[in-house]
């Protein structure tokens, strides 16, 4: 199991910007795909963002897309999620988490995720 660490969460007004860090464990993180994923209080937890394992593909909710960017760093075993324009349709805990087989066209689905953070909290006021 990789153990992951979230963390950049916090409380904003509308309109700002949090960037959120997920630090992984485990020598073969660079061959996995990486993804965000975020749920609010009493729904479903829903796909935000996953990127590939080089970084080369990106892939976003329409609900977020232009406003977040998923980057990662291999070297750092980081993965970072920059949220700008947040409204308060975004407060959520946020968790990252890894696919279950490396080397793969990332998915979005988080049955598809093998191992998960324990979350950082999110929340935009109005």
């Amino acid at each position: 199991q990789v153990q992951l660490v979230e963390s950049g969460g916090g409380l904003v007004q509308t309109g700002g910007s949090l960037r959120l860090s997920c630090v992984a464990s485990g020598r073969s993180f660079s061959v996995y795909g990486m993804g965000w994923f975020r749920q609010a209080p009493g729904k479903e937890r829903e796909f935000v963002a996953a990127i590939n394992w080089s970084g080369e593909r990106r892939y976003y909710a329409d609900s977020v897309k232009g406003r977040f960017t998923f980057s990662r760093d291999n070297a750092k075993n980081t993965v970072v999620l920059q949220m700008n324009s947040l409204k308060p349709e975004d407060t959520a805990v946020y968790y990252c988490a890894v696919d279950r087989f490396s080397y793969r066209n990332v998915p979005r689905d988080p049955a598809e995720y093998a191992d998960w953070g324990q979350g950082t909290q999110v929340t935009v006021s109005s």
